[in-house]
């Protein structure tokens, strides 16, 4: 029975797809149909897709540590902190204060938040070794480095009032964490060290919080000396992440709700199929075709440490909203860099117009340093170009021809094409 649920299911995406890049719309009883809606959301909203955690004898022990735990088994010291958001999200970050070498230096050190992206966590910018990861790299040169978690994800999981089995926990979107989030916590960085600017490393996600945020929070962009901007996203028109096949949907949001439920994004076996069903007919390894966040960001097996990847898949996917994902694939629809579309009628409630308000890169007038990949499935150089256009003040640009999504927090030359320019850009303006 639920091998004919599953082949009916994707009859039904089979057919929607047609009739969307047909620009024929789906018939209403078709899209919503009570029953569909039932036994679809019984069949896709599954389980979230097991992690490869250390269960073997030759396990990495680093499968099973936490942040704080992958810091300080290297050696470097790490402190926890927490802010608490203005709509009630308890987040939790941790702090690098000094790099193995220069411990004695009580001088303030620069201070370099990073940030990672969509489906990440804090722990994607020291999974690699000591010298290949970006946050002890930093920590060495003389930095004080903090790692942000956003609301959701594996660290940053609690509420005032509300519980992860809610919905109403997961009713948020990449809008909110620039909102809330992101002010809170370069606020509490710069507030602990009594210091009154940063530099920013976004990737991905984070760089879109970022070009969100900074472009009507002046306040906040003046706090930050240079933001670089790693696989940078805001523009998502032309991206050919297998995340465009969701917005086929978009005008049928109840339908992505049903298949997917309005709470956390927990892909089940079936939809990670779904997603893969190009990529994965490929010779790759099983575990990019079991793991959302390889499929949506796209890899390079060529440039990735094959005995890291077990520790990489332990700790991602750390965790997002399904209207997270939905308001990525609206992105993709619009081509616009836009807040969250609840169509016209919920528009009128939460922006007091029928379309979602767009946010104005041009606007981001601090300093920005863009690290691109020419292979970027998601990033795609087309859409960064379109961004490229609108910043007024890039200090630095990029392109790293042959790189993916991912190359800029797990790739094996990332530290010497990638890392290197960003503690120079720093010790640069920190000379003038």
């Amino acid at each position: 029975m639920r091998v004919r649920l599953v082949q009916s299911v994707f009859v039904f995406l089979h057919v929607s797809v047609v009739f969307s890049e047909a620009r024929v719309p789906i018939p209403e009883d078709y899209a919503v149909s009570t029953n569909f809606v039932r036994w679809a959301a019984q069949v896709f909203h599954g389980p979230n897709v097991p992690h490869h955690s250390g269960a073997g004898v030759n396990a990495d022990p680093e499968e099973k540590m936490n942040a704080t735990q992958l810091i300080t088994s290297k050696g470097y010291p790490c402190e926890d902190h927490y802010v608490t958001t203005d709509d009630g999200f308890i987040l939790n970050m941790q702090r690098i204060p000094h790099g193995l070498k220069n411990s004695n230096n009580t001088a303030p050190r620069p201070i370099v938040f990073l940030q990672h992206g969509l489906l990440g966590s804090s722990t994607q910018w020291i999974e690699n070794l000591a010298n290949e990861s970006l946050g002890f790299i930093l920590a060495d040169a003389g930095f004080e480095v903090w790692l942000g978690n956003i609301r959701g994800n594996t660290y940053s999981r609690r509420h005032v009032k509300l519980k992860p089995s809610q919905e109403e926990f997961w009713a948020w979107s990449w809008d909110e964490m620039a909102k809330y989030d992101l002010p809170k916590m370069l606020t509490h960085a710069l507030n602990v060290t009594k210091q009154t600017q940063l530099y920013y490393v976004g990737h991905s996600q984070g760089t879109m919080m970022g070009f969100a945020e900074f472009s009507r929070n002046q306040e906040l962009a003046g706090k930050v000396k240079t933001f670089f901007a790693l696989a940078p996203v805001a523009y998502l028109g032309n991206m050919e992440s297998p995340l465009k096949l969701l917005s086929n949907y978009v005008k049928q949001i109840e339908l992505i709700y049903a298949l997917l439920g309005k709470g956390e994004f927990l892909p089940s076996s079936e939809f990670i199929r779904f997603l893969g069903q190009e990529l994965c007919d490929k010779p790759v390894l099983d575990v990019v075709c079991e793991n959302v966040l390889f499929l949506i960001a796209g890899f390079n097996y060529g440039n990735m440490n094959v005995s890291r990847i077990p520790v990489y898949v332990s700790h991602s996917p750390a965790g997002t909203s399904v209207q997270n994902m939905v308001h990525f694939a609206q992105l993709y629809t619009s081509g616009k860099f836009q807040m969250f579309d609840y169509g016209p009628q919920g528009n009128m409630l939460k922006y007091n117009q029928t379309a979602p308000p767009e946010y104005d890169a041009k606007n981001v007038t601090l300093p920005v340093a863009l690290f691109s990949g020419g292979h970027d499935s998601l990033a795609d150089p087309k859409d960064v170009a379109i961004l490229e256009a609108k910043l007024p003040n890039i200090t630095h640009k990029k392109v790293l021809p042959e790189w993916e999504h991912l190359d800029f927090i797990w790739g094996m030359d990332a530290a010497r094409r990638c890392y290197s320019d960003i503690v120079q850009i720093i010790n640069s303006v920190e000379k003038l």
